[in-house]
């Protein structure tokens, strides 16, 4: 099974890109508990108004393939119930402010890491796909007071911020790459060696990590940052 970290951004003509490799998996996992359509938890974390983007999500799958998403929506403050990770055939993890998703996270990280060990199939969008890293960047717009980034753009965080994420990726990952210019931040915190490099996703775009060779899928580009003898190398993949 694998990790499927998308860029964020919506493009109806990109659905089955985006979202087909997740909901195959999870198929094949519903299988083995004898389940006709895959049952994954679909998790939100934030405000009132973040309940209004759930039907966008869910109208989205559903045009994809056959599923049943359990919605599990976590106020800003709250953490995510154990409950939520039983008896599923995958995890998609939706987008928001990223900081507030790591922090619903932070005491299901190893129950959610050994179900992945196990073969779970995990889908991160936007914040998601962020929080996936093993480092993960969680926000911020200056570096040593410096603009790297527009602040709109800055999940609420002055001064770029590292913190641990949920370890399912060993290369910080930073999101909405092309469309909000958050390749800058990871370019700069590369250099500044906040991280060992990483990969900035566009919009639309889903890079599939699994047991084989790295997938791009989807309308934009996945972006390489590392460290080179001359300074930051930045490059494609797929």
């Amino acid at each position: 099974m694998s990790i499927h970290l998308v860029g964020g951004g919506w493009s109806v003509e990109h659905e089955t890109e985006i979202f087909g490799g997740f909901l195959l998996e999870a198929a094949e996992r519903a299988e083995r508990s004898e389940r006709l359509v895959p049952r994954f938890a679909l998790v939100f974390v934030g405000d009132e108004a973040s309940i209004d983007h759930q039907a966008q999500y869910l109208a989205a799958l559903a045009r994809v393939a056959p599923c049943d998403p359990v919605v599990e929506f976590v106020r800003l403050g709250q953490t995510l119930p154990s409950s939520a990770l039983t008896d599923i055939d995958g995890i998609f993890v939706a987008g928001g402010l990223t900081p507030a998703y790591l922090a619903a996270f932070e005491p299901r990280m190893d129950e959610l890491r050994l179900l992945v060990a196990d073969g779970l199939p995990y889908l991160g969008f936007s914040a998601g796909a962020a929080i996936a890293a093993d480092t993960a960047i969680i926000g911020g717009w200056r570096l040593g007071g410096v603009p790297i980034c527009d602040e709109d753009f800055s999940e609420q965080l002055d001064e770029v911020t590292i913190a641990q994420g949920l370890g399912f990726v060993d290369l910080a990952i930073d999101v909405h790459a092309a469309q909000w210019g958050t390749l800058t931040r990871l370019i700069a915190a590369t250099e500044a060696g906040l991280v060992q490099g990483g990969i900035a996703i566009d919009e639309s775009t889903v890079l599939v990590v699994g047991d084989g060779e790295l997938l791009v899928r989807g309308r934009g580009n996945v972006w390489q940052v590392s460290d080179g003898t001359d300074g930051v190398v930045v490059a494609t993949i797929g």
